[in-house]
């Protein structure tokens, strides 16, 4: 049964623990590339750096291209309900809180691809 972790930390420790961390680059890559909003995470890019790259694109996306924002996550395949329990006091917090949506549900891809393929 798959689990999400509480966290974006905590998700990306379980990724590399589970060795898919560069699985979860390529999902990231490919999702971002079918939604027109190209991004490159390298195959070397640490959690750290990956977390970091992630929350500034989704910033920037909500501050100055919403609609291609709103594509991102139709593409990702983001629950709609979770992006409206979301209460960010302020768009830094808001895309911090949608940055680890994202990477919850490209995870939640790749494990399932890794258990049932």
């Amino acid at each position: 049964m798959f689990n999400p972790p509480p966290n974006i930390d905590s998700l990306l420790t379980e990724v590399s623990q589970e060795n898919l961390y560069t699985k979860l680059l390529e999902q990231l890559n490919k999702d971002f590339n079918l939604a027109n909003e190209p991004v490159d995470f390298p195959m070397s890019t640490s959690p750290h750096e990956l977390t970091i790259q992630l929350h500034e694109k989704i910033y920037r996306l909500i501050q100055y291209k919403f609609a291609e924002y709103l594509n991102l996550l139709y593409i990702i395949d983001v629950a709609e309900d979770q992006i409206k329990k979301l209460d960010g006091p302020d768009l830094v917090q808001l895309s911090e809180q949608v940055s680890y949506l994202i990477l919850r549900r490209e995870w939640q891809k790749v494990w399932f691809k890794n258990r049932y393929s």
